[in-house]
């Protein structure tokens, strides 16, 4: 009798060369080389003490011994896939990776995720925070927001939240404009621009200022930069309204004008069309479209 199990390795090179009849094809499997699985089939049988295969010019064929062992050995092979498979698929059902944008994450998503936390404590959410965009399959993403026109192919796509522009900045700086100004009030401000867009030079012609140039004040990479620099006074900024809902009903940010400027672009929850069947993408699905209430599908 052994003293010692025979190892993992060994037994999974018998096993894959009893099932194909193939110590080659079993290498291709095992990702090792032939050479590899016929030394650790006989360094098994060595160990067993007993033959496993007759090798022939033609092949290799199972001892009798060896296809009794080899029996055993694929039962218990497949209990040992089926078990992982389900344990795997247990973890997989509460996990939810969602990606969207750093800005999404930090204006929109976050300030709401208690609620979610609170309504579905055994979902363990992981959010990728990125201007990227990741591929589902790839990247292990199982719910996307993303922001542009909708219609993205070969996926479901629900309008989340539509995009409206507003000029905000501090109370402070909101009350050296005066009761009710011009946007030409503007020229006597640092503007706050977004790298990536030119929607001051579109907001200030949809106001009707001919006194300020849209060019100057400082550029950031992105909406958080530009929205920190206005909570800490820079300046004014053109921010997403949706993202600072909060902020403007309690005061510690102000729209000194009721222009806003709309776009054509939204956020969109993306996913592939058979995601939903998970019920913790459904259950994530179902939240944020009651947290939005203006959301509608979109093709």
């Amino acid at each position: 009798m052994m003293d010692q199990f025979p190892s993992l390795s060994a037994l999974r090179a018998f096993e894959a060369s009893a099932r194909h009849l193939s110590m080659t094809t079993a290498a291709r499997e095992l990702h090792v080389t032939p050479g590899a699985v016929s030394l650790q089939v006989r360094d098994l049988e060595t160990a067993l003490g007993v033959r496993l295969f007759d090798r022939r010019a033609r092949g290799l064929t199972l001892t009798a011994a060896g296809a009794d062992y080899f029996a055993t050995l694929r039962t218990a092979f497949r209990l040992v896939r089926e078990a992982t498979a389900a344990l795997t698929m247990r973890a997989r059902d509460t996990v939810l990776t969602v990606t969207c944008t750093a800005g999404f994450a930090t204006h929109w998503l976050v300030p709401r995720l208690m609620r979610f936390e609170q309504a579905h404590p055994e979902i363990d959410l992981r959010i990728s925070a990125s201007h990227r965009v990741m591929d589902f399959q790839r990247d292990g993403i199982d719910i996307a927001i993303r922001h542009g026109l909708g219609g993205y192919e070969g996926l479901a796509s629900e309008r989340l939240l539509d995009d409206e522009y507003v000029p905000v900045c501090t109370p402070e700086i909101a009350a050296t404009l005066g009761p009710s100004p011009t946007a030409d009030a503007l020229a006597g401000l640092i503007l706050i621009h977004d790298v990536y867009r030119r929607d001051w030079q579109l907001w200030l012609e949809a106001a009707g200022a001919t006194k300020v140039d849209a060019t100057r004040g400082p550029i950031f990479t992105d909406g958080t930069g530009a929205y920190h620099a206005m909570k800490a006074g820079l300046g004014i900024a053109l921010m997403r309204r949706s993202f600072i809902e909060k902020e403007l009903a309690e005061g510690t940010i102000v729209a000194p004008f009721p222009l806003g400027l709309a776009s054509a672009l939204a956020y969109h929850l993306v996913y592939p069309t058979t995601a939903l069947e998970r019920p913790a993408v459904a259950a994530f699905r179902a939240w944020l479209l009651s947290e939005a209430p203006q959301a509608t599908p979109s093709a």
